[in-house]
């Protein structure tokens, strides 16, 4: 079964640093969600709700907008804005495309992206705490406690990643962010 191969990957030794980012807090909402249209992201710059596939936004504001969607438990649109990012299969977006599919309940992709996010980075400690929260969903603790240590391994002890998956398998509460 693909988890059963991804975990035991994750506890091969790897040299990789942890990547990807260790956002501790939830987003604050913004006007993308409390006033712009479904497909569009608040500019700061034009400060006015504009396409997310418009010119005038970076991949970080997408980002920002995926993020403060996802947690306004909109994936279906966070999806959408992710979709118009331009730096191709980085594993920051796999990670987070990976987490949105596992939440509109397309599991089988998002199983696929994480691993693919893995795959680019084995050091990727937020992929591999989005993956073992899922873990924990699905009732393979054993799994999830296998992402734990590859976290550990690749330096995120201490972190957010970290104390997230650990608070999982100890209470079985995932985060949606």
């Amino acid at each position: 079964m693909r988890m059963i191969l991804a975990a035991s990957l994750a506890i091969l030794p790897q040299l990789a640093l942890a990547a990807g980012t260790d956002d501790t807090e939830p987003p604050k909402p913004t006007e993308t969600t409390l006033e712009c249209a479904k497909g569009e992201v608040w500019d700061e710059k034009t400060k006015t709700c504009i396409k997310a596939e418009g010119a005038g936004l970076t991949d970080d504001q997408r980002f920002g907008a995926v993020r403060e969607l996802a947690y306004a438990g909109r994936p279906d649109e966070a999806l959408t804005v992710l979709s118009m990012m331009t730096e191709g299969e980085t594993p920051r977006l796999l990670t987070y495309q990976g987490f949105l599919l596992r939440q509109t309940g397309r599991v089988e992709d998002g199983i696929a992206a994480y691993e693919r996010a893995i795959a680019l980075d084995a050091g990727n400690i937020l992929a591999r705490s989005y993956y073992g929260q899922f873990l924990v969903q699905m009732d393979e603790p054993e799994l999830a406690r296998l992402q734990l240590a590859a976290i550990r391994m690749h330096g995120g002890g201490g972190t957010w990643a970290e104390q997230a998956l650990s608070d999982a398998i100890s209470t079985g509460v995932t985060y949606n962010y």
